[in-house]
């Protein structure tokens, strides 16, 4: 019993603790840990010894951090070589019980916060010492990215002063908003951890609504105190290089009483209740509990209205395309029944592979009278695909909008006749014709280099043809980097008659592809895959030149940070593509 009281900190050994300390403060010590938590819990030692349980080794400090408290008593019986020695030093802690409380914060701060509970219940020594603010601030900046200070939050409004005053109530100057602020001064980070972070967490990354054929991309982080859903929309056609704007949908915060509320962000009168419910893995789904707030004293033209200043950034008289307009009305009353109630999915960031031809990601994309999309370039071997994230009524979200075949690059020809639609279809159609054929071959065709070598010798006329048009390619290269005819920039001009939604594109490329672009009727209707030229600008833009339809689609990189959104794998991002294929067929 007295080794016992002894190894947890208690006894005679109390004030040389105490007096150890204070030296080591006198010096200089850098402890994280605050002065009056740790004379609590040096102040409130006793002995316990059916928690404390017998000395360990040093060695076995991970392991009783994170065992069970059946396990405490099961790490070693080593004895302290300098006990009863003619050293007269210090002893050398065997025990995780014999450190000092300050070195074991840094221990439990390496920790992941979901095994801290069961090391607050080894011991009252570790329960008392796991209260310090210092562990569980570390673990929600490392765990969740968050960077405020608990005690500045209501002095610096944190991101949330702009949110309240642009988004909630934009005809009141800013004051007010702290009011709507719930009071952190008695608040720490155990409780944000435990009652918001943690429960939360797997509603953290990327997301898309079902929102039939017009998707969307929600966001969802951890902003101050806050975790905040917002939902990604493209800038205003045709700025497809200006950055991203965002929308709250919801946020969940914690009141005074220490319990997380759902609150819904849509509509002007301000947050109101709301909640989440998680439907299965990688989906959940959002309500609004107050939809009146969703409504404008002016009826739905004053939130049609609203709606379409902040979708398109124009008013209704703006847009002389009568299409257009029927397209943007179509969309809103389609987009404003579901009153914010919506099913999300997750979704992940393709992986960079060594052989990718450029870093995959998000893509602005223009769309024509769609105005601008969301897609998402990933690579699969020899291909390259860009899967729409927001879409349209004639091809939905979900749907392949470009497949590009890496095995097959094109050599641009001359200024003067790439300014010629008929030479640049000749090119592409030839090339389009030839994989059609390699595709269509018997299946005991095992390999297209084995297939060229077997044809007749009256086949490489033909083949030198192909060279001309910069067609030709090994289809057995073993990756996008050599294809390559020039690593130079090559000047590029958009051929006549083709239509631009930016007048303002790149005049240099590095690389031209044949692919392939899926387009459709209404309501998705006879979809099938045109032929057509994928140009690498740099490593944040491309284009592609839809030959039937005569237009040319500008892609603009997005840049923001998007955390909790990577995929664990190459097979997991795949299997989701599949997946989100089969969302909108």
């Amino acid at each position: 019993m007295a080794v016992c009281a002894r190894l947890c900190g208690v006894g005679q050994s109390r004030r040389c603790r105490r007096r150890q300390r204070n030296d080591q403060q006198d010096q200089g010590s850098d402890s994280d840990m605050d002065e009056e938590e740790e004379e609590r819990i040096v102040g409130q030692r006793r002995s316990d010894a059916g928690s404390c349980g017998g000395p360990g080794r040093v060695a076995a400090a991970a392991a009783a951090a994170t065992a069970e408290p059946s396990d405490a008593c099961e790490y070693g019986s080593g004895h302290n070589t300098n006990r009863g020695g003619s050293n007269t030093g210090p002893p050398h802690p065997e025990s995780l019980m014999e450190l000092p409380p300050e070195l074991l914060v840094e221990i439990f701060s390496l920790l992941p916060g979901t095994v801290l509970p069961n090391v607050a219940l080894v011991c009252k020594k570790f329960r008392q010492i796991l209260n310090t603010e210092t562990i569980w601030r570390r673990r929600c900046v490392e765990e969740f990215g968050m960077r405020e200070d608990l005690r500045k939050m209501e002095a610096t409004g944190v991101s949330s002063q702009d949110l309240y005053v642009k988004r909630v109530i934009p005809r009141v100057k800013s004051g007010r908003f702290m009011k709507l602020l719930p009071d952190y001064e008695h608040m720490d980070y155990r409780d944000v951890y435990t009652h918001l972070l943690h429960p939360y967490r797997h509603i953290l990354g990327l997301w898309q609504p079902d929102i039939g054929p017009y998707g969307g991309l929600l966001n969802v982080v951890v902003d101050g105190l806050f975790i905040i859903g917002w939902m990604y929309l493209p800038p205003h056609d045709p700025r497809v290089e200006d950055p991203m704007r965002r929308r709250p949908l919801f946020r969940i915060h914690l009141l005074e009483s220490k319990k997380a509320t759902v609150e819904c962000m849509y509509g002007h009168k301000g947050p109101h209740k709301g909640d989440i419910q998680t439907v299965k893995k990688d989906e959940f789904s959002t309500k609004c509990n107050q939809t009146d707030h969703h409504r404008m004293p002016g009826g739905r033209q004053e939130e049609f209205r609203t709606w379409l200043e902040e979708e398109w950034g124009r008013t209704l008289e703006e847009i002389f395309h009568e299409h257009m307009q029927e397209l943007i009305l179509m969309k809103f009353i389609y987009t404003s029944q579901y009153d914010n109630c919506l099913t999300y999915r997750r979704i992940y960031l393709p992986p960079l592979m060594p052989s990718d031809l450029l870093q995959p990601g998000l893509f602005k994309g223009t769309y024509g009278s769609h105005g601008l999309e969301i897609v998402m370039l990933s690579f699969h071997g020899m291909s390259a695909r860009a899967t729409k994230l927001t879409g349209d009524p004639n091809v939905p979200a979900g749907q392949l909008t470009l497949d590009v075949d890496l095995s097959q690059p094109v050599d641009l020809p001359e200024l003067d006749q790439q300014r010629n639609i008929d030479v640049l279809s000749q090119i592409i159609l030839g090339i389009h014709e030839k994989v059609q054929r390699e595709v269509e071959q018997p299946a005991s065709d095992t390999s297209a280099c084995v297939g060229r070598a077997e044809e007749e010798t009256d086949g490489a006329a033909a083949e030198a043809t192909e060279v001309d048009h910069g067609a030709c390619a090994d289809a057995c290269q073993s990756g996008p980097s050599g294809s390559s005819s020039s690593p130079e920039a090559l000047p590029f001009v958009l051929p006549l008659g083709v239509m631009a939604r930016n007048e303002v594109y790149p005049r240099t490329c590095r690389k031209c592809f044949y692919g392939t672009g899926l387009i459709a009727g209404h309501g998705f209707t006879s979809p099938e895959r045109t032929p057509g030229l994928f140009v690498l600008f740099d490593e944040d833009r491309f284009g592609f030149i839809w030959l039937e339809l005569k237009s040319f689609s500008l892609y603009s990189r997005l840049t923001d940070h998007l955390p909790h959104s990577h995929a664990p794998s190459m097979e997991r991002f795949e299997a989701m593509l599949r997946n989100m294929q089969s969302w909108t067929s």
